[in-house]
C-alpha cells in the first residue's frame, strides 16, 4: 500500500500550545541574546568564526552521508586541488564530499549577500539550491527548480510502496510556498517559535529533488538574522541534529504522521537553547585565543605585519605559504620569516613538509582544536 502524499497544514497553525512552550521560549531567546552579544563584540565574526561556518556545513553535508572532516575541506582548500592531483584527477568520492561542503558554505555566503538588498524569500531560496548543487551529487537533479515530479524518502532502491514519507504532489507545492513565505514575513506571538514551523514546513513540503535538508539547515541562521534576533547569520544548529538525528527525524516525522508539531517544536526551542550556548563558549574561546594571538605574534615576529598575519591564520588555519601570502596580502619574504618563526615557538604545526616545488602544509591546531570540540 502506498502511502497517502503529505497535505502541508495552512500556516499559522491553530493548534499550537504555548503555554507548553513558555519555559524554553524564555530560554532560547535568553541563550540566542547572550550568543548576539558576544558576536556584537566581535570586529569581524565572518574572519574569526570562519571556521566554525565551515564546520556546520561539514556536519550538516554529513547528516547527507558525507565523510569529508573539517581537516579535509581545509587542507584541500590550501593545495588549491592538490588532492585531486594526487589522484591523477580523477573524481574521487573523497572530493565530491569536499566539493558538496564547499558549495554548502559558498551558497550561505551569496544568501547573505543577496539579503543585504531583498529579503529573504522563495526566490533566494532557489539560487541557494543553485549552488549548493552545482557540480556535485544531485547536479542532474533540476538545482533551483521547484520539483515536478513525485519523490519520496526512503532507503536507496526501496520503492515508494516502503517509502518512510511522501511529500506533497506537484500542484500542491508552489501554494504550500506561497503560504510559507507569506508566514515568513508575517508576525508571530514568538519568532523562535515562528523559526521552529518554517525550518519543518520547508522540510515537509520538501520542494526540491534533492537538498532539501541542507536547504532547511541553512535556514535556521538565515531566519534569525532575517527576524533581526542575530546580527550576523552565523548560528551553528547541525551539531546537535546530528548528535540527536533519530529524534530529529522522529519528531518531523510525527507532524506527518501524527499532527504532532508541540513535539517538533519542544525539540527544536532545546536545539536552539543548547546550541547558542556551545556557539557562545566556543565563539569566546576563539575571540580569547584571538586576543592572545594579538599579543604573542608581534613579541615573536616584530612585524608590522602580524595583525594581516593573525587573521589569515583564522580565516583559514591550514595552509601553505603560497596561499597563506594570497589570502594575508604580505610580501612572500616576510611570509616565510613569519611562518619559521611561529612554527618554531609552537604556534603552528606542519601538516605535510614541502617537497620539490609544493611548499610545507602549516595548521594552527588550537584554533581547529576549538572547532572541533565535540560536546555532550
Amino acid at each position: 500500500m502506498i502511502m497517502e502524499p503529505y497535505i502541508p497544514n495552512r500556516l499559522p497553525l491553530q493548534t499550537i500550545d504555548w503555554e507548553m512552550h513558555v519555559s524554553f521560549i524564555g530560554k532560547a531567546n535568553a541563550a540566542l541574546a547572550r550568543y548576539d552579544g558576544i558576536l556584537l563584540g566581535i570586529i569581524n565574526p565572518q574572519v574569526l568564526l570562519s571556521p566554525l561556518t565551515t564546520r556546520e556545513a561539514v556536519l550538516s553535508s554529513r547528516i547527507e552521508g558525507t565523510q569529508a572532516s573539517l581537516e579535509d575541506v581545509l587542507q584541500y582548500e590550501a593545495d588549491v586541488g592538490a588532492l585531486s592531483e594526487e589522484n591523477g584527477g580523477k573524481d574521487t568520492p573523497e572530493i565530491r564530499d569536499i566539493h558538496e561542503i564547499i558549495n554548502y558554505r559558498k551558497a550561505m555566503s551569496a544568501a547573505v549577500e543577496g539579503m543585504k538588498k531583498h529579503p529573504l524569500s522563495i526566490n533566494t531560496i532557489r539560487d541557494l539550491h543553485r549552488i549548493l548543487l552545482t557540480g556535485v551529487r544531485g547536479r542532474n537533479k533540476d538545482p533551483g527548480e521547484i520539483r515536478r515530479i513525485q519523490n519520496y524518502i526512503a532507503p536507496p532502491g526501496t520503492p515508494i510502496e516502503r517509502a518512510t514519507f511522501v511529500p506533497p504532489t506537484p500542484p500542491m507545492i508552489m501554494d504550500a510556498l506561497s503560504n510559507w513565505e507569506e508566514y515568513l514575513h508575517s508576525d508571530e506571538r514568538d519568532a523562535l517559535v515562528q523559526l521552529a514551523v518554517l525550518k519543518a514546513q520547508f522540510e515537509l513540503i520538501h520542494p526540491f529533488l534533492d537538498g532539501n535538508g541542507r536547504i532547511g539547515r541553512m535556514l535556521v541562521p538565515l531566519i534569525l538574522y532575517h527576524k533581526k534576533i542575530l546580527s550576523s547569520p552565523m548560528f551553528y544548529i547541525s551539531a546537535y541534529l546530528e548528535r540527536n538525528s533519530d529524534v530529529y527525524y522522529e519528531r518531523l516525522r510525527a507532524i506527518s504522521n501524527e499532527g504532532d508539531w508541540n513535539g517538533w517544536i519542544s525539540f527544536f526551542l532545546k536545539a536552539l537553547v543548547e546550541q547558542a550556548d556551545e556557539n557562545s563558549r566556543k565563539a569566546r574561546a576563539i575571540l580569547a585565543l584571538y586576543n592572545s594571538m594579538k599579543q604573542r605574534v608581534p613579541e615573536i615576529t616584530h612585524s608590522k605585519y602580524s595583525i594581516k598575519a593573525i587573521d589569515a591564520m583564522f580565516s583559514k588555519p591550514i595552509f601553505n605559504s603560497n596561499s597563506f601570502a594570497v589570502k594575508s596580502e604580505i610580501p612572500m619574504v616576510s611570509v616565510k620569516r613569519m611562518l619559521r618563526e611561529l612554527k618554531e615557538c609552537g604556534i603552528l604545526g606542519v601538516l605535510r613538509e614541502g617537497r620539490g616545488r609544493q611548499p610545507a602544509t602549516y595548521v594552527f591546531s588550537e584554533l581547529i582544536e576549538i572547532a572541533e570540540r565535540e560536546e555532550a
